[in-house]
């Protein structure tokens, strides 16, 4: 009987070691915002949100980098002249950017537009010879074969004809 009640006794207590523990503190799982929104807040770029706007390479830190002893120079050139050329070609392209910068966000109203090729009055803008479309300028004046370039074939022509 002995033996009986120290094996229950014992066997109690080994059970008793894999019953969880009630805590008296209570910690919530419930979020104070939804995930969503909290993802959604996640925002990487707020200290920089301008960063990638147009006309925002100006504020950047972007230079050419120095030569050193180490540096390739091509043949022919010294030291000297290749930083020229290559503070050039930086300026040059600093220039460009800030050129096409300029011309950002100007735009043609389409009202305007509209209003200017008579489309809000009647269809006499259907008989322009194109439709009331601005054409795109050309490199060369396509109107006449005399301006055209040689490599059309157009001038050959005429010089060949009197061959024969």
């Amino acid at each position: 009987m002995k033996v009986s009640a120290l094996l229950i006794a014992a066997s109690m207590a080994s059970a008793s070691a894999f019953v969880p523990s009630t805590q008296s503190t209570h910690s919530s799982t419930q979020l104070n915002e939804s995930l969503f929104k909290k993802v959604s807040n996640l925002d990487l770029w707020a200290p920089v949100a301008d960063s990638n706007d147009y006309g925002a390479r100006g504020k950047k830190n972007l230079k050419t980098g120095k030569l050193t002893d180490k540096s390739y120079i091509p043949s022919g050139l010294t030291k000297a002249q290749y930083e020229k050329i290559r503070g050039d070609a930086t300026a040059k392209k600093a220039a460009n950017y800030e050129r096409n910068v300029k011309k950002a966000g100007i735009f043609m109203d389409y009202t305007d537009f509209y209003k200017a090729r008579g489309s809000d009055e009647n269809g006499s803008w259907m008989k322009l010879p194109n439709l009331g479309h601005r054409m795109a300028k050309t490199k060369y004046d396509w109107s006449g074969d005399d301006d055209k370039p040689n490599w059309t074939g157009v001038g050959n022509i005429k010089k060949m004809k009197g061959k024969k």
